[in-house]
């Protein structure tokens, strides 16, 4: 049934949505979603048709007409206060949450919460019947979200920056970076502050740009039964329009403990191959990742016995 993905709530606010949006706009949305199909008389018809017609919450808030000052300015009616500089799929994360405070359907929870509830009632199987496709979702988030606020640092790029900084750290994260240009090389990293501070200098100091390929196969994830998520991610590094190599990273998160909500980078390894460096008849173009997903959970292990005992680095 169309429009069956909705919850209730997520209806009403999507109606609520809706009505702020131009008549013109409204209307090219309905000929969008109906494929020219219905012809609404009113502004209320319209909206109906539109709901009618959208797969789910999410799919209606991504489309085009639905701006991202719209989304931006539903949620500050609603006193979901964030910076006037997020992106359009944070508001639409945030208003997929908000829509699901307090219920137990909510999609982006069940990544987090109620995915991890059933991989402990069915010893862990739930994920591998699901394919990771919510834990993917997650990961496509969680990357938007990290390599925008990451990049916009770079002066490069013209952009003004984003949040940056140790609070998006657990205090005792992790930092493998391992490059190879000429030689290879690695270095370690511990804790929030010096961890963050690294990671701004690539692209803060040394401009470079990181893009990550997060389609066929430049992404994969995976969560524990202990709700540790892994994401790994592969792209290509650039600085200003040079192509200087790829480069694969991969991340452990961890719910903070304080707020339920929010998540922590608890180890990021991170690795860049510079054009000379790479081995004939790899493309740089869609960079994959290499691993598994038996190997990707041998990532998560070595963290759960981190979080039981802390290991000296």
């Amino acid at each position: 049934m169309a429009g069956a993905g909705m919850t209730e709530r997520e209806r009403d606010g999507c109606r609520e949505l809706l009505e702020l949006l131009q008549t013109d706009d409204l209307l090219a949305l309905t000929d969008t979603v109906t494929s020219r199909l219905v012809q609404p008389s009113s502004r209320q018809e319209a909206i109906n048709v539109i709901l009618l017609y959208s797969q789910s919450a999410e799919e209606l808030l991504k489309r085009k007409k639905v701006f991202r000052e719209i989304i931006f300015k539903y949620l500050a009616a609603k006193g979901v206060i964030l910076p006037p500089s997020s992106e359009k799929h944070q508001l639409v994360y945030r208003a997929k949450e908000y829509w699901c405070e307090g219920l137990n359907v909510c999609a982006s929870e069940q990544t987090y919460t109620n995915l991890n509830i059933q991989q402990q009632e069915d010893g862990g199987t739930r994920g591998d019947q699901d394919d990771n496709k919510e834990c993917h979702n997650l990961a496509e988030e969680f990357c938007q979200w990290y390599f925008s606020m990451l990049n916009s640092q770079n002066p490069l790029t013209g952009e003004p920056p984003q949040e940056w900084g140790p609070q998006h750290f657990s205090g005792d994260v992790i930092l493998k970076f391992y490059y190879n240009t000429s030689e290879q090389n690695v270095e370690v990293y511990s804790g929030a502050e010096l961890v963050s501070l690294r990671l701004l200098s690539l692209v803060k100091e040394e401009y470079l740009f990181l893009n990550p390929n997060l389609n066929a196969g430049g992404l994969k994830c995976t969560v524990s039964r202990y709700g540790l998520v892994v994401v790994a991610v592969a792209g290509t590094v650039h600085r200003s329009t040079s192509c200087l190599g790829i480069f694969e990273q991969i991340f452990g998160l961890v719910r903070c403990p304080v707020r339920d909500n929010m998540w922590k980078i608890k180890f990021v390894d991170l690795s860049i191959v510079g054009q000379n460096a790479i081995e004939p008849g790899t493309h740089t173009e869609r960079p994959r990742i290499k691993y598994e997903q038996e190997e990707l959970q041998e990532f998560y292990v070595s963290t759960e016995l981190a979080l039981i005992e802390p290991q000296k680095y």
